[in-house]
């Protein structure tokens, strides 16, 4: 089951005319990633240039968070992106997938026009 979540208003500053959604399992992940670390820490989300697409999915665990941030809250886990970065993945969704092969989360971008092998970059 997947949940659509509005972003988190913040001051003085308009909602994104888009939404990014987060699946069940990757919820539950952050969860598990984010269980041994001090309250208040979550998955941050941005976009960065580079990588052989153009642009690159960055993730980082951290506590500081801008007053501008999206954030998104679902089954406990906390995923915040910066403003910026959210215009890059408008309309995404984050999931978490294991197999034989290794397991890595996934960003469904409808906005990418082309995308490397292993998922983690991206054109528009």
């Amino acid at each position: 089951m997947e949940t659509t979540l509005a972003p988190t208003p913040a001051a003085d500053l308009p909602a994104p005319d888009t939404e990014f959604t987060v699946t069940d399992a990757a919820a539950r992940r952050i969860c598990q990633i984010l269980s041994p670390e001090p309250a208040g820490t979550f998955l941050r989300i941005s976009v960065e240039g580079g990588g052989c697409s153009g642009f690159s999915y960055k993730y980082d665990v951290t506590r500081e968070q801008g007053e501008d941030d999206l954030v998104i809250e679902k089954e406990g886990a906390k995923i915040v992106v910066d403003r910026i970065s959210i215009d890059y993945i408008k309309g995404s969704q984050l999931d978490y997938k294991a197999d034989l092969m290794g397991s890595a989360f996934k960003i469904s971008n409808p906005m990418a026009t082309a995308k490397c092998g292993c998922g983690s970059s991206f054109g528009v």
